[in-house]
């Protein structure tokens, strides 16, 4: 661990689906190092009849992890984690419930419910955000449907990275990047869009006020801190994960982003929204950014369809790790099964590889019949989803895409890298792994003054952290698999 005094180090919680890291980066003499501190596990909890979040228990592990940090001078602390999901909170701070999971069920039809009152166009025209069915929106209207004395007696909403800083603090915020994701921010005040909560009966007064990434939101109370870290600096980061992964890199003007994980977000970094009716009629999303930017993207299932597919086979007895699924699957025949990751089947089925059979008989296809088979289906599947959403992102911002940067976990995998540089024509930079975690110790660099600019310090992370580059290959061959998983899915929806 760095002892040098012109090191300064910070400490990012970085929570996702699946688990959660306590991460050090220590910045100093233009190089960025990072060191894991600590982990633990996260995952949906079944509670009265409803998927949760157990915050509890996370809140329980982070201040555990600040127990592993040691004898260490912190120049910030920040949290980053998914977006939507929420927390209400009592006046004195409790909370009213366990906040829910986004894949629960609650919201199924509820967009349609909320499109009687308030235009589809409207909302898009005023939010820019992509319709999901789990968005923050939808959400709270489920709650105001079945349960209105807990919406009632809320005094205030926060979202799951605002809850920990402010048990952190006792200030209650919400970061901006992660406010976006509500589709309840106007797009271009960067304010809560009031009038739209109004029109549907929510409680407009109820979120917490909105700060931007970079923000002081205060210091560790002493019961969190103790001795060995009072008065230590809470910073908002982009407390977005994938806003905090696009923080550590360049993605401008001829470059795509994919943040690749649970979902796969696909986008670009701009100066401003894009609210046009193509964007709309895409889904596209303009999420807030970093210094200003909005970040336009959509968000695409990941590499959560496989993780599925293992647990259902480690279930019947037979272990496979990522390693060896790629080596299968690279032997296997190409195109041979083909799905839309988009089609509402893989939202939260009970079994994958079920789903994926079914869409294979709706579109008239083989089964899938081992694992090999099944991982091959995936991935090409995945790297056709982006070949579309690259093509329609370089229609709605008017830019032409040169190259693609894969960032988090699935950076890791080189097949589904080499399968993406493939389908898109587009050369691939994969990594770094660690984006969102280095992206939320970007911004807190940024904001306690140790770097002049985000250019700085993302070039700081370049030097820091090399990329592996993927060339395509034979891209003619994906014409007709793109096209064959087009008129899929127009036969499905139609």
């Amino acid at each position: 661990m760095p002892s040098d005094k012109a090191t300064k180090s910070y400490l990012a919680f970085d929570i996702g689906a699946e688990s959660g890291r306590a991460v050090l980066g220590h910045f100093g003499f233009g190089t960025l190092q990072m060191e894991e501190v600590y982990r633990f596990a996260n995952g949906p909890v079944e509670h009265e009849g409803s998927l949760r979040w157990d915050v509890q228990r996370l809140w329980l592990e982070m201040r555990r992890a600040l127990t592993q940090v040691g004898p260490l001078r912190l120049e910030g602390v920040g949290v980053d984690t998914w977006g939507v999901d929420f927390a209400l909170l009592t006046e004195r701070g409790g909370l009213l419930e366990l906040p829910y999971h986004y894949r629960d069920a609650r919201t199924r039809g509820v967009m349609d419910e909320v499109f009687k009152v308030v235009p589809k166009n409207e909302i898009y025209s005023l939010t820019g955000i992509q319709f999901l069915p789990f968005n923050t929106l939808y959400q709270l209207v489920a709650t105001k449907l079945e349960t209105p004395q807990i919406l009632d007696s809320a005094w205030r909403m926060v979202l799951i990275p605002d809850l920990f800083h402010y048990w952190m603090t006792g200030n209650a915020v919400c970061e901006f990047t992660n406010a976006t994701t509500t589709q309840m921010v106007n797009a271009v005040t960067r304010s809560w869009a009031t009038d739209l909560m109004d029109r549907l009966g929510l409680p407009s007064t109820v979120p917490a006020r909105i700060v931007e990434s970079g923000s002081i939101i205060g210091t560790l109370t002493p019961a969190v801190a103790g001795s060995a870290f009072a008065g230590t600096t809470v910073i908002a980061p982009a407390s977005h994960d994938t806003g905090s992964a696009v923080a550590a890199i360049s993605a401008r003007e001829g470059t795509a982003f994919i943040s690749s994980g649970t979902w796969s977000l696909v986008g670009t970094e701009t100066d401003s929204p894009v609210l046009s009716r193509d964007a709309m009629r895409l889904n596209f999303s303009n999420e807030g950014g970093v210094n200003g930017t909005t970040r336009v993207l959509k968000n695409v299932m990941g590499l959560w369809m496989l993780r599925c597919c293992r647990e259902r086979w480690a279930a019947e007895g037979s272990e496979h790790d990522y390693n060896e699924l790629m080596t299968l699957a690279s032997a296997q025949p190409a195109f041979r099964h083909l799905v839309d990751p988009g089609d509402e089947l893989f939202l939260s089925p009970p079994d994958m590889c079920a789903a994926i059979d079914r869409f294979c008989r709706k579109t008239h296809q083989p089964l899938p019949k081992t694992p090999a088979a099944y991982t091959r289906a995936i991935l090409e599947s995945l790297a056709l989803a982006y070949r579309r959403v690259i093509e329609d992102l370089g229609r709605v911002t008017n830019r032409q895409i040169e190259q693609i940067r894969i960032v988090g976990g699935g950076a890791k995998n080189r097949f589904l890298n080499q399968l993406t540089a493939d389908a898109t024509g587009k050369r691939v930079l994969a990594g770094p792994v660690e984006a969102t975690a280095l992206g939320n110790i970007a911004v807190q660099i940024l904001a306690t003054g140790e770097a002049a600019s985000l250019q700085e310090v993302r070039a700081t992370i370049e030097r820091s952290f090399p990329v592996e580059v993927f060339d395509s290959r034979e891209t003619d061959k994906w014409i007709k698999p793109a096209e064959r998983l087009q008129h899929y899915s127009e036969t499905i929806y139609a």
